[in-house]
């Protein structure tokens, strides 16, 4: 499956609309995963176990989203946007990443 933030496909034409389709990823944070990307954040510097989970959970939208797109016959999915949010806070905090585009067939 293709996916692109474009609206377009170089070297292809769009032949059908299929509609929008998205994906969404829910990862809970853990408390001292917290504390301690606090403490970066006070010092300086990168967060890694953040990042790592910010990049497993934009996977995971992207995927179930390209699932979403393959159920309709696409063979891409153009103009994706990517969201984050950070629902809750302290113990149960989480964080959400949604994925959205529009699945296509292509010629």
């Amino acid at each position: 499956m293709l996916i692109t933030t474009t609206d377009t496909v170089e070297g292809h034409s769009i032949t059908a609309y299929l509609g929008v389709v998205t994906g969404e990823a829910v990862m809970g944070t853990n408390f001292i995963r917290d504390f301690f990307a606090g403490i970066r954040d006070i010092v300086g510097g990168r967060s890694a176990s953040y990042e790592k989970e910010l990049r497993r959970a934009k996977d995971m939208a992207l995927q179930a989203m390209s699932e979403e797109a393959a159920a309709l016959g696409a063979d891409a999915v153009v103009g994706v946007d990517l969201d984050y949010e950070n629902i809750g806070g302290g113990e149960k905090s989480m964080l959400m990443v949604s994925a959205n585009g529009t699945a296509v067939r292509l010629r």
